[in-house]
């Protein structure tokens, strides 16, 4: 049985290939918890794909965080992962969808990243003492399944794989301020009770 207020939830990551989106904010979402003085576990995977590391070019975006991905492998998603996990955050609507038919339960806790910035954002932040499950559940008030057909660019962080560098460095930078925006949202009161820490970013 699921503790829905466990004082470290379990935030599961997923992108396409569990190489370059997903794995960048595990990375960011990590650090950005532990500042805070949030104890969270926090894991990515993907839909396709098994035991292939970081390209390259993601490598050298995050290095510019301080932070270093060589040894992450790919990993694919299981019913487990999802069943598990406290908040699912998708890099993209497809993500979102695969997810569910995965894990039917998982719904009222799967969102993609962006979609879950815009509904909290309406909904308000989360409370002093508000469970986690709580106030997903605001969040989830009145949301439809169907709006989440197709891909948007409203909800989809774009996939860099196969593209320039400066695609990586561009998902990086937009990445962090989206993680950075969402720990202030669930986890700001915890953020407030800590020292002012600055969170590096490129030089």
């Amino acid at each position: 049985m699921r503790i829905d207020d466990h004082p470290a939830p379990d935030v599961l990551v997923v992108c396409t290939a569990n190489r370059c989106r997903s794995v960048m904010t595990e990375a960011l979402l990590t650090r950005r918890l532990a500042a805070a003085g949030v104890a969270a576990r926090v894991r990515s995977a993907g839909l396709l794909g098994q035991g292939e590391p970081v390209p390259p070019e993601a490598v050298a975006a995050m290095a510019g965080y301080g932070l270093d991905l060589t040894q992450h492998r790919s990993r694919l998603m299981t019913a487990a992962d999802l069943r598990g996990a406290d908040l699912v955050l998708a890099m993209a609507r497809e993500h979102v969808r695969h997810a569910v038919v995965t894990e039917p339960a998982a719904w009222p806790r799967t969102f993609t990243l962006r979609e879950l910035l815009r509904r909290g954002q309406h909904a308000g932040p989360r409370m002093p003492g508000e469970p986690l499950a709580s106030w997903l559940a605001r969040i989830q008030n009145g949301r439809d399944r169907v709006a989440l057909l197709g891909g948007s660019p409203d909800d989809d962080v774009a996939d860099p794989m196969g593209g320039p560098a400066r695609a990586y460095v561009m998902t990086a930078t937009l990445l962090n301020e989206l993680v950075g925006a969402l720990v202030d949202l669930c986890w700001g009161q915890a953020s407030r009770d800590q020292p002012s820490r600055s969170q590096p970013g490129p030089p």
